[in-house]
């Protein structure tokens, strides 16, 4: 095994490429992700650089007066960590910005990380619209681990501690860790005054029912909440970057569709910590272990999907289904089915949904590593295939 700094990952030369461009580059990823890894790399590569912890106390003092105190580094790369705790900050950032570029400074000033995306982008977006670039970094994906490593990487997740942790016992008791500090001590410090045990049961509730459509009122009422609160609960996880809510595809098609979206726990190591799942084979044996496998695919598609692919899932009222879609800028719109097993055909829902929606290609994507044709124009594809395909075309 090898450790984090050893692991090259694919979002480097696209930040590279962001700093290059604009004056600031906002890194979004949950907690733990690898973003200050990342950043030090960076750092590495581009010296001088300054790293400033906003949850320091130490380093939130120095901002005091930010304006001055930054005014002393305009020759460095800043790096400014969990950043959505001081927002008043983005002001000051647009004023250095501003004067920097009529001194000639006009790119590569600041690398904002958070990890809360709704709050980060509004307060960004707000002050600092022309001028910054967002990209995510999802945890580990099977792009950036070795090959055959991919039950592995599913079982565990995508965590580096998780994924790199010595046994099965110690990567389960990190993410379980990890989800206890996002309860305790993560969601109340973003202000919001949730009870830890109802929402421990509500994101559990999700894992259980990974990538099941959203039944708001069935949530309440096993929660005895209302909708409104379990919307509320929803939109805290998937602001934080821990849940997915996958949209159904519309269009006009003269077909009654489903107009609820799926719901995944985007990252299935903490999928499988909430539900006690430890190792491989208890995941074999456990009944989410299809739905498992399903949302570890979609994340690993959806992270190697390049810029402005539009995603989503179609879902008829007759039972036409595609699992994923994806309309990648310049190749057209792709068809995905997703199966664990490697002998899996197309589902009959499947054929009947590209029928609807004439894809430009029809994927059923599996676990092994050969890719065949199946018939109906439909062609089997490991999932580490043609995620290291689409990368490719980003």
């Amino acid at each position: 095994m090898y450790d984090l700094q050893m692991i090259a990952r694919q979002l480097l030369p696209r930040l590279h490429e962001c700093l290059a461009q604009f004056p600031a580059v906002a890194l979004l990823g949950p907690r733990q992700a690898g973003k200050t890894t990342l950043a030090e790399m960076l750092a590495a590569q581009r010296q001088p650089s300054l790293y400033l912890d906003l949850e320091s106390p130490t380093d939130r003092a120095k901002l005091h007066d930010p304006e001055a105190y930054l005014a002393r580094h305009e020759d460095k790369l800043v790096i400014l960590d969990e950043v959505q705790r001081l927002p008043d900050l983005f002001q000051a950032l647009r004023g250095l910005i501003d004067r920097g570029r009529r001194k000639g400074i006009g790119h590569g000033r600041f690398l904002l990380l958070g990890s809360a995306s709704g709050d980060l982008l509004r307060q960004s977006g707000e002050s600092l619209a022309g001028r910054i670039a967002y990209l995510e970094l999802p945890p580990l994906q099977l792009t950036e681990v070795e090959s055959g490593q991919q039950d592995l990487l599913w079982v565990r997740g995508g965590f580096p501690d998780s994924f790199l942790a010595l046994s099965d016992q110690q990567s389960l008791r990190w993410r379980q860790n990890l989800i206890g500090t996002y309860l305790e001590r993560d969601i109340p410090a973003y202000g919001t005054r949730l009870p830890a045990e109802t929402l421990r049961r509500f994101w559990t509730m999700l894992a259980h029912h990974q990538g099941g459509l959203l039944k708001l009122a069935q949530l309440g009422k096993s929660l005895m909440a209302d909708t409104k609160t379990v919307r509320r609960y929803l939109d805290l996880l998937v602001d934080l970057l821990l849940v997915r809510r996958l949209l159904p595809w519309h269009g006009n098609l003269g077909k009654r569709l489903v107009r609820s979206p799926k719901v995944y726990i985007r990252d299935s190591g903490l999928a499988h910590a909430l539900l006690g799942i430890g190792d491989f084979d208890s995941l074999l044996g456990h009944p989410v272990v299809g739905a498992s496998w399903e949302g570890f695919a979609l994340e690993n598609l959806l992270d190697s999907a390049p810029f402005n692919t539009v995603s989503g899932f179609y879902r008829s009222s007759n039972g036409a289904e595609i699992d994923l879609l994806l309309d990648v800028p310049g190749h057209g719109l792709w068809a995905i089915e997703i199966k664990r097993a490697a002998t899996a055909r197309p589902r009959r829902g499947f054929r009947t949904a590209c029928l609807d929606l004439q894809p430009t290609r029809r994927l059923l994507v599996y676990p092994g590593c050969e890719r065949y044709p199946m018939g109906n124009d439909v062609e089997a594809v490991g999932l580490r295939q043609l995620a290291e395909e689409l990368r490719q075309l980003g």
